[in-house]
């Protein structure tokens, strides 16, 4: 008898659309995964992972658990502030064909690039299509974005440590409009949010931030100093 997979199988990261079903419609799942890590002051690793998932009993009628058919994890040592990747390491853990793997070492040439703009068209050059395997390529996309955004963790840890606000003074000003110029429709260079930063204006308190300080009972003004 066929297993059916309850809802509750995959990562509720994403939920389920209204009206479907997933232990009859669900055919395919896609993750991934980025995580930053801190290693002293001057570095960042980046650890990805892109995982495709069959839903239980699809290939295998009786098989009770997701069938995992692609699982590629890279990591990347990044030097802080220059954003250039010093090491780097792509693996295959779970792939379709033997030779697959066959692809890992070309993906230390990553070494030398830096991760901020520019990243994403030499990454197509360097790895795409035939030049590269197709999912640790796409993994690779997802990864810069998380570099440039966990700059900001960085800088709040490392001013933690030396107990100084890390979004105080026009440095951090400069610094935020330069990483994000041009990125997304908030950061235009015509818009508002880069005139009130030219404008020396208080920072806008992140969405988040006045959301889980009101939770907290919380004052949201007061974020930049909490510990």
């Amino acid at each position: 008898m066929a297993f059916e997979p309850s809802a509750a199988v995959f990562d509720e990261i994403a939920p389920h659309p209204d009206g479907v079903d997933p232990a009859d419609e669900l055919i395919h799942e896609r993750a991934y995964v980025v995580r930053a890590y801190r290693r002293g002051p001057d570095t960042l690793l980046l650890r990805g992972a892109v995982r495709d998932q069959k839903p239980p009993g699809l290939y295998v009628a009786t098989d009770p658990e997701p069938l995992t058919v692609h699982h590629m994890i890279v990591d990347m040592t990044i030097t802080v502030p220059t954003l250039e990747i010093v090491d780097a390491k792509a693996v295959l853990e779970t792939h379709p064909h033997a030779s697959c793997p066959r692809i890992e070492d070309h993906y230390r040439n990553l070494i030398g690039l830096s991760i901020a703009r520019g990243y994403t068209h030499k990454v197509r050059e360097l790895f795409g299509g035939p030049r590269g395997c197709t999912h640790t390529t796409a993994l690779l996309q997802a990864m810069a974005p998380v570099a440039i955004q966990s700059v900001w963790s960085f800088r709040v840890r490392q001013a933690r440590e030396e107990g100084v606000d890390a979004f105080s003074g026009d440095e951090s000003r400069r610094r935020a409009l330069m990483m994000n110029l041009n990125t997304c429709h908030i950061w235009a260079e015509d818009g508002e949010q880069v005139r009130a930063v030219m404008n020396n204006e208080p920072m806008e308190v992140p969405v988040w931030i006045v959301k889980r300080f009101e939770k907290l009972g919380l004052d949201p003004t007061s974020w930049r100093n909490s510990d």
